[in-house]
């Protein structure tokens, strides 16, 4: 697809559920009322937490809020759509603030559409992925490697999209994954691993930059965005004045 329209890419390091979430709302606040001016793809890395969704039901969080502390995951409540699901070190977390009346108006095309980014991104691994009918987020081989939840307020987008890089897959285990029995989840370099079985190859040491420009590249193309870097400090400082003004 032709680029016609920017994209500000902000990594934010590695925040906290709850510190990442102000920046959200916030950005979609600034989105919304058109003093942020153009999309914005917000990657971030995620200490370990389990985020419950608005079709969560209580028996897909496996383990007691102190039961899941003591293993040192947080539990948070959260307003996206979906189910329960877990964040943590070695994931590619993307949160696009996007305004869908640039694009299309509609919540089940934009999930297509960010299905579609993934896959490509995947693609860029040789990981060749697909969806599964009926579910939303991105599989391969029957394993899940990306999970997908939404949000929208006069159709500006937050939440969005979770990809096992170099996950501790363990995790899941805590869980039933986006509520689907039976789930299995992988990553990345557990594919590139499955792949390469009886060879000496062995996953890049750069793969969670690798995996940051292929899905940056991914989304580019599917909504034909023209992406650029937007440092944090000056997304932070454009949104502090916004909420004061």
């Amino acid at each position: 697809m032709k680029t016609t329209r920017p994209l500000l890419v902000t990594s934010l390091g590695t925040l906290s559920y709850a510190e990442a979430l102000e920046v959200q709302r916030a950005a979609a606040r600034a989105r919304i009322d058109g003093t942020l001016a153009d999309d914005l793809l917000l990657l971030v890395e995620h200490p370990a937490v389990v985020t419950t969704g608005r079709s969560t039901k209580a028996a897909h969080v496996l383990l007691t809020p102190e039961a899941l502390a003591a293993r040192g995951v947080e539990l948070f409540d959260v307003d996206r759509g979906g189910d329960v699901t877990f964040h943590g070190p070695g994931q590619l977390v993307g949160y696009p603030i996007v305004d869908l009346q640039h694009h299309k108006a509609d919540l089940h095309w934009y999930l297509r559409q960010l299905e579609a980014a993934l896959i490509r991104a995947l693609a860029a691994f040789d990981i060749r992925a697909e969806r599964n009918q009926g579910l939303t987020g991105v599989w391969t081989s029957g394993r899940k490697i990306a999970s997908i939840g939404v949000h929208a307020r006069q159709w500006v987008t937050w939440h969005g999209f979770a990809l096992n890089v170099t996950t501790d897959l363990s995790y899941f285990d805590l869980l039933v994954p986006c509520g689907i029995a039976g789930v299995t989840m992988t990553s990345i370099e557990q594919e590139l691993l499955r792949r390469d079985a009886g060879t000496c190859l062995a996953p890049s040491p750069a793969l969670a930059e690798e995996a940051r420009e292929a899905v940056v590249a991914g989304l580019a193309e599917t909504f034909g965005w023209a992406p650029r870097e937007h440092a944090f400090d000056a997304l932070r400082a454009q949104l502090a004045a916004v909420a004061q003004a």
